[in-house]
């Protein structure tokens, strides 16, 4: 619906004031003596039986004596002359202590006892899906109906055509429908009709009704289905003269709608038609028509380029072109509004498109007030020098690629907000930004902004509220005793430098809700006085410094729902009591002692992430976990908690990350984690953890991705139920004394099988809240998981959601690697080292081609190294070392790059690099012998002569013994004839196996 307000919605409100002021008169006058007619009381009495009213809006209707005059009753107002209810308003409003409690219920037909009725507001409650009762047609003397967003559902009665006094109507935002229009050329003196969300894709007489109506100014179709119009019935069309708005925003109006938008009407103010589908250029003849449009908003489409013909239109105010497709550079653009549009353009928005080029002089625009630029692709810089003073108030730069400095803006005297954030401007800040005294909302976030912020560049800002230097390279130096003139509101310095001491400038600031100066190389005990802080804030980041001391009592300094990050300090002491509606508490990586207990002032209603590890926190966890039922994450890692885990979920468990890595928890993973199947993250690891690994992790954990018990007492096989783990990415079960085969399904970890992974991150989104009123902001928690990489424990953060990784090392596992295991082709590490597994090494493992550890070391395999192994290509770690590998090394730069004791301890193992060559590579043996002479004169004449004369000696040595000793001859032939009997017994039975 058009935030524009004409003339004709002006005159109803004008019209609806003066009611409201004469029902403060009327009750005065009733209070004098005028009662209200009996029947129609009673009529309301009935009207109110129909009704549930579960927060007691009409309460002061009643039949005692105190509250018997309908005059006084809330939401009704009689005739100071005659005594009859002339308004009933019922429209629901929010009540923050009865929220979302609107009325709901049936309408009563008494209401037709109402005859005099000139207003009905029903408004905004809940009429259960029933149809708009058929008897408010009878109501002839309304001219105020407004029966919106109340769940009414079917077709809209045509008796509401005999309302003929009616000048506003408000049937939007229910289920409703039309079929035929024509009933509603009977009111003729509607100026304001919202028929929002209502269904008119069967009222093919739609527009001819509409043009007809001769006071209808304000037209309200937003969301409506709309039946497509021909161009034979265009040309017996008439213009509407009274229209002044029209709001067609989100009707599904393709390019077709040019064609009889250009007829509707030459004296249209306001036309909305964002949300819709029209594409490409808007073609020139569209508006040319539209001589007296003022505001134009075609937002939310898929248009490529404007017309020329929008810099003719000379009243054109507001122009709002965010989220298109324009294209191409941005002085074009402007270029094209040049006319005398130029002169009375006050707010241009065209963020949300992909616009390049640099900033033109947008001071040429004498009116702009407005210029919203955010999420486009300039890249370019700012201007030299603007030429002349402008009125400009907003200028929204956010998500560009704008570089250089930022300049003077001292020309734009009425800036009050400067958004130049995500872009990439570097160099400095000109000292001309003090001159904006006018400023109230400064954010250069995300830039490569350098050099010094001083106090000459804000010390003329008094009504600065907003600050945000975040990511840039900027120092704030300020003079010690120095106290700014502002008060601010939000103070964002992430990154930036205000150390090594503490900001005594932050001592002046008393509203601020928003404070972040983390990373800002601050080395210095913070003061007391900054214990004592804004009563606005709801969220505070001191993390990344090197702040020392202990935390005084957090628990009565602030608003609303809060969010705490104190993080990677070296703060030291108990962990302070936080306020008990804190929504975030991050407290990891400083020198906190003892236990939590602390912390159970928390109660836990939007306490969603809770963050202590690495501190030197012990003791078993208090039992108010148990509170704490809207927790997503809870990292308790590298602490020295101990004891059973409590099972502290209830019905419902939101629960997205677990981790209690390092610390002494004994017993079984708690089973209460079956009922948070949100669980993204399990990191049990290097505690004290027993039993088998859960089955029903795989049953009921659908999101796991991440799942290490790494270094715990489990025993027993891994449950086939783990094949389920789709989302699985991570997987160590190493150090335990799991025994049995490697599940062969372990193929349908599916996402292990795809090679490309869509996050870099695991990331938890969790909301931390201004108000009670719930006005929430977004943040996000990115986990972290310690993986066993090369030898090492590495910490991935930034690139969690990048790593694919199976560890099963230093386990009793058994029996041969499964051949599924090669289809997990996203794999980066696999671990199955120090197991008692046999068999060969699966010969498609080349498959795994990703992969940039492998370590197979400690086993009992066996078999040739597959060839395939060479072609892995990203391999950066091997070790096959202490199996019973045999055959030859595959020939490959990468398999041969490796050093010896990656193929260590493989007896029959050969080839390079091993020291030991394979028979196939020995250098090969002469075939004969000749007489010839060698190159190096062994063999010679000599030579043979010699062996000879050692042959006739030998032989005839042995046979002058047997000759001539008796015993040794006896001996000598009992040997022969026993050789002879053992030939024959074996070469016999051998010979009749071989027969058969």
């Amino acid at each position: 619906m058009s935030t524009i307000m004409s003339e004709s919605t002006v005159q109803i409100f004008f019209y609806a004031l003066m009611l409201l002021l004469a029902f403060g008169f009327n009750s005065g006058v009733a209070e004098a003596g005028m009662k209200c007619i009996e029947k129609e009381r009673q009529a309301l009495l009935m009207f109110k039986q129909g009704l549930v009213d579960d927060c007691g809006y009409l309460s002061s209707w009643g039949s005692d004596e105190g509250r018997k005059d309908c005059c006084k009753w809330s939401g009704v107002q009689c005739s100071n002359r005659t005594g009859h209810v002339i308004m009933l308003n019922l429209k629901y409003k929010v009540d923050p202590v009865c929220p979302n409690r609107p009325l709901r219920g049936n309408i009563n037909s008494s209401l037709l006892e109402l005859q005099h009725l000139h207003y009905l507001d029903l408004s905004v409650n809940d009429f259960l899906g029933n149809p708009i009762p058929e008897f408010i047609g009878s109501f002839t003397k309304l001219r105020f109906l407004d029966l919106s967003l109340a769940n009414f559902s079917g077709r809209i009665p045509y008796q509401l055509g005999n309302l003929t006094n009616l000048q506003s109507l408000n049937l939007g935002y229910n289920s409703l429908y039309v079929s035929k229009f024509g009933w509603l050329s009977h009111l003729n003196k509607l100026t304001q009709l919202d028929l929002d969300f209502v269904d008119l894709s069967e009222a093919s007489d739609w527009l001819q009704v509409i043009t007809s109506l001769a006071s209808l100014r304000d037209l309200y179709l937003a969301s409506s289905t709309l039946p497509s119009i021909n161009r034979p019935s265009l040309s017996s069309m008439n213009s509407s003269t009274s229209l002044a708005l029209l709001d067609l925003s989100s009707c599904g109006l393709s390019n077709s709608a040019y064609h009889w938008l250009f007829k509707i009407s030459s004296n249209l103010l306001a036309l909305d038609l964002n949300s819709n589908q029209l594409a490409g250029p808007i073609p020139d003849y569209a508006f040319s028509n539209m001589t007296a449009l003022q505001h134009l908003n075609l937002s939310l489409n898929q248009i490529s380029a404007i017309s020329k013909s929008f810099g003719n239109m000379c009243g054109l105010k507001t122009l709002h072109l965010f989220y298109n497709n324009l294209t191409g550079q941005l002085p074009e653009l402007f270029l094209n509004l040049s006319g005398c549009s130029k002169n009375s353009l006050e707010i241009l928005k065209l963020g949300g498109n992909k616009l390049t080029g640099s900033l033109p002089d947008i001071t040429e625009f004498s009116s702009l007030q407005e210029l919203h630029l955010f999420d486009n692709k300039l890249d370019g810089s700012f201007p030299e020098k603007f030429r002349k003073p402008s009125p400009l108030v907003i200028l929204n730069l956010d998500g560009n690629q704008l570089w250089g400095s930022l300049p003077d803006l001292s020309v734009f005297p009425f800036l009050t907000r400067l958004d130049v954030s995500d872009s990439r401007l570097n160099g400095t800040v000109s000292e001309g930004l003090g001159r904006l005294s006018k400023l109230e909302f400064l954010d250069l976030f995300g830039n490569s902004l350098e050099g010094m912020i001083t106090e000459s560049h804000v010390s003329n800002l008094s009504k600065l509220k907003y600050m945000d230097f975040s990511f840039n390279s900027l120092a704030l130096n300020f003079s010690f005793g120095w106290f700014p003139p502002f008060q601010l509101e939000y103070i964002g310095l992430l990154n930036c430098k205000l150390g090594p001491h503490f900001p005594k400038w932050l001592q002046s600031q008393k509203n601020y809700y928003f404070l972040d100066i983390s990373d800002t190389e601050i080395s210095d005990a913070v003061p007391s006085w900054f214990w004592d802080l804004s009563p606005n804030l709801y969220y505070l980041n001191l993390s990344h410094n090197h702040l020392e001391g202990t935390v005084l009592d957090l628990s009565l300094n602030y608003a609303g729902y809060p969010g705490i990050d104190l993080s990677s300090n070296d703060f030291e002491g108990p962990v302070p009591p936080v306020p008990g509606n804190v929504t975030s508490l991050n407290l990891s990586n400083n020198k906190f002692s003892g236990p939590i207990s602390s912390l159970c002032s928390i109660s836990g209603e939007y306490f969603s992430y809770l963050d202590v590890s690495d501190n030197l926190l012990s003791g078993e966890l208090p039992d108010c976990l148990l509170r704490w039922q809207a927790l997503a994450v809870l990292n308790l890692a590298n602490n020295n908690f101990s004891g059973n885990f409590l099972n502290f979920v209830g019905s419902a468990c939101p629960l997205e990350s677990f981790n209690v890595r390092n610390n002494s928890f004994v017993g079984e993973i708690p089973p209460s984690l079956k009922k948070c199947n949100e669980l993204k993250i399990i990191d049990a690891g290097d505690n004290k953890f027993s039993g088998t690994i859960p089955a029903w992790i795989g049953d009921t954990l659908p999101k796991l991705a991440i799942l290490s018990l790494r270094s715990n007492q489990f025993h027993g096989s891994i449950p086939r139920n783990l094949c389920q783990l789709s989302k699985i990415q991570l997987l160590d079960f190493s150090l335990n004394s799991i025994s049995g085969a490697i599940p062969k399904c372990i193929n349908n970890l599916t996402e292990m099988v795809e090679k490309a992974s869509s996050n870099s991150t695991i990331t938890h989104i969790y909301v931390y809240y201004r108000s009670a009123t719930l006005d929430g902001f977004v943040s996000k928690y990115d986990d972290v998981a310690v993986i066993v990489w090369k030898g090492t424990d590495q910490q991935y953060k930034k690139t969690l959601g990048l790593v694919k990784s199976i560890d099963l090392s230093s386990n009793k596992l058994h029996g041969e690697i499964p051949e599924e295991i090669t289809s997990l082709g996203g794999l980066i590490s696999l671990n199955l080292s120090r197991n008692a597994l046999t068999g060969p090494i699966a010969s498609k493992i080349g498959q795994l081609n990703l992969l940039d550890s492998l370590d197979l070391s400690n086993n009992q395999l066996t078999g040739e190294i597959p060839e395939s192994l060479s072609l892995l290509n990203y391999l950066g770690v091997l070790d096959l070392s202490n199996n019973n590998l045999s055959g030859k090394i595959p020939s490959s730069n990468k398999l041969q790059g490796f050093d010896a004791s990656a193929y260590a301890g493989n007896l029959e193992l050969c080839g390079s690099p091993l020291p030991v060559k394979c028979p196939e590579d020995e250098p090969a043996q002469s075939p004969a012998i000749t007489m010839q002479h060698s190159e190096d004169g062994i063999v010679s004449t000599g030579f043979y002569v010699s062996v000879a004369l050692g042959f006739i000696v030998g032989f005839w040595g042995f046979v002058s013994s047997l000759l001539l000793n008796r015993s040794w001859r006896r001996a000598y032939w009992q040997f022969l004839d026993h050789t002879k009997e053992r030939l024959c017994t074996n070469t016999v039975p051998n010979a009749a196996k071989r027969q058969r």
